[in-house]
């Protein structure tokens, strides 16, 4: 099946390094280890080789390897890149483009997709720096795998862990296949493009405790990114805040306000294709208040501001994509309401449905799709068959 090289992070969670080459090579699939010089004091090279039926490679001075240009195959040779754990230190060497040992110069040498996996102390995943680091390489396409939650080593309790073995495996399964290849099922009508994709709600803040939001459940702009990824797209998924799980071969950014959300969208230009499937607050509390907000003193006088309109700024931006598809959740006159805003926002096409009854939140939806050729009413499906027939239309459009 696929070849994984493993590149194994200076953490405590190095240990559990050995049982996921057994379940990654029980699954059908090869390991090429890399020790980092803070993972052997973890795990032994010679534990990792016996598993792995492998060399493992440490160093970039290796002069015979070297003699061959060995960090360059290693990085092609591979199907996956997986950096397991990943510490904050590799997350900021990766963010950095920083290569000054064999692990850091594989991965910035690599073309090939790249799978890191936290771990760490909770208050290091939480610190900004650490976040933005995660943030940048979910932008630049690296699949970032959100950690467990639970009990550390270190006597502390929060994200942060290292999730186990046979879960790193499933979550990265989707994006392999025999003989080493990507797994794309439905083709690769996308093949080399970048799909940009945007999904569920913002929650625009009242006070630290309350914001304004709606019930979109993020389910439809999900399936798409996963459609997209599997008809072999790059793809960037731009969330609010949803309780969804990040679809195979899908590089996350979440975000939870409108400004947020336009800034990421806007870092992760260029695209081909942008979907704006989540549903943006129209407006933002302008005086958003700094401390709780008692009842005691009566109804509060919110003062609203309009938020950015995404779709409007991703149509006049340098970059422009390609095609560019906005979303319309409408309860009226649905066709009517998605024709005025293609024209008025610039967009390609506008994707509209009728979002009266339970279509926030449920697993169906009826969408028409309006460009500027007219009219397709398509019937009620799955929010994942909407996804699959929008990304064929979409590939076909493009090719």
């Amino acid at each position: 099946m696929a070849r994984i090289l493993l590149i194994i992070g200076g953490g405590i969670a190095a240990y559990k390094a050995a049982e996921l080459i057994r379940v990654a090579r029980k699954a059908g699939h090869s390991v090429t280890p890399v020790l980092t010089a803070g993972g052997a004091h973890f795990v032994t090279p010679m534990s990792l080789a016996a598993l792995a039926e492998s060399p493992v490679y440490t160093s970039l001075w290796d002069l015979k390897d070297e003699s061959e240009m060995g960090h360059i195959q290693l990085s092609r040779a591979a199907d996956l890149v997986l950096v397991c754990p990943a510490t904050a230190d590799l997350l900021a060497k990766m963010a950095a483009g920083i290569a000054d040992d064999l692990a850091t110069t594989l991965l910035l040498a690599t073309d090939k997709p790249v799978v890191a996996a936290p771990a760490m102390n909770v208050r290091m995943w939480l610190h900004a720096a650490t976040q933005a680091n995660a943030a940048i390489l979910k932008s630049r396409g690296v699949m970032v795998l959100e950690p467990d939650e639970g009990d550390m080593a270190c006597g502390e309790y929060g994200p942060g862990r290292l999730p186990e073995p046979a879960d790193i495996i499933a979550r990265i399964s989707p994006m392999l296949k025999s003989r080493g290849a990507l797994e794309l099922p439905g083709g690769q009508a996308l093949e080399g493009r970048h799909v940009l994709v945007t999904a569920g709600p913002t929650h625009e803040p009242i006070d630290p405790v309350r914001v304004i939001a709606n019930r979109s459940s993020g389910k439809q702009g999900f399936a798409i990114a996963a459609a997209a990824a599997r008809a072999g797209a790059r793809v960037t998924l731009i969330a609010g805040p949803v309780a969804l799980p990040t679809p195979g071969g899908v590089a996350r950014v979440d975000v939870e306000t409108a400004q947020q959300m336009v800034d990421a969208v806007q870092i992760a230009l260029p695209a081909d294709v942008a979907i704006l499937v989540a549903a943006v607050a129209d407006w933002r509390v302008a005086n958003a208040a700094t401390s709780k907000l008692k009842k005691g003193g009566g109804p509060p006088a919110l003062q609203f501001a309009p938020n950015p309109d995404i779709l409007r700024t991703l149509a006049e931006h340098p970059d422009r994509p390609r095609l560019l598809v906005g979303f319309a959740a409408e309860t009226h006159d649905i066709v009517g309401n998605a024709q005025s805003k293609r024209t008025a926002k610039g967009a390609n096409w506008i994707v509209a449905n009728d979002v009266s009854g339970d279509v926030m939140g449920g697993a169906r939806n009826r969408v028409h799709l309006v460009t500027d050729r007219g009219v397709e009413d398509w019937p009620d499906q799955s929010k994942e068959d909407v996804a699959a027939h929008l990304i064929d239309r979409i590939a076909k459009e493009l090719n």
